[in-house]
């Protein structure tokens, strides 16, 4: 779970402030793990905790009170993706995959990509088709476009 919190919240005092500023939420020790804090470009502070499945359902339908501030929780996912074959579930160090650019699936790297919009494609839409005959998605879709890219 990701939670926007304020400056003097950290992951070692966020299960305290939790559970005193919020009674209403019956959290105990133990429920509430802070796992690491970043900031956004707006500079805006984020904590992201490690909860149960019960904790998790409980944080989702109600804001809590940290310090002075009244927060929203959402739900904190990040998919592993290869930079080598831009295939979703391991990185790059795991990849046993051949080379594949990103934005129309063809063997080569991505700097040599000449490919024009229209032929773009996805390698993970590829590959669901390929195990998946019966319910294919449309594959016209690029993991990325090039304004991403210098």
């Amino acid at each position: 779970m990701i939670i926007n919190i304020p400056a003097d919240i950290s992951t070692e005092n966020l299960e305290d402030t939790l559970i005193a500023q919020n009674p209403d939420l019956h959290l105990g020790k133990g429920n509430v793990k802070g796992k690491f804090c970043y900031e956004t470009n707006k500079h805006i502070r984020h904590l992201v905790m490690e909860v149960g499945a019960q904790t998790r359902k409980l944080l989702l339908q109600k804001k809590v009170k940290l310090g002075w501030l009244i927060c929203k929780t959402e739900d904190y996912v990040v998919a592993n993706r290869c930079f080598k074959c831009p295939i979703f579930s391991h990185r790059f160090r795991d990849c046993r995959g051949e080379e594949t650019c990103p934005l129309c699936a063809g063997r080569h790297k991505l700097n040599e990509c000449r490919a024009s919009p229209t032929e773009f494609k996805s390698i993970n839409c590829i590959t669901y088709n390929k195990y998946n005959q019966n319910k294919n998605i449309c594959t016209n879709q690029p993991l990325l476009t090039r304004q991403e890219f210098p």
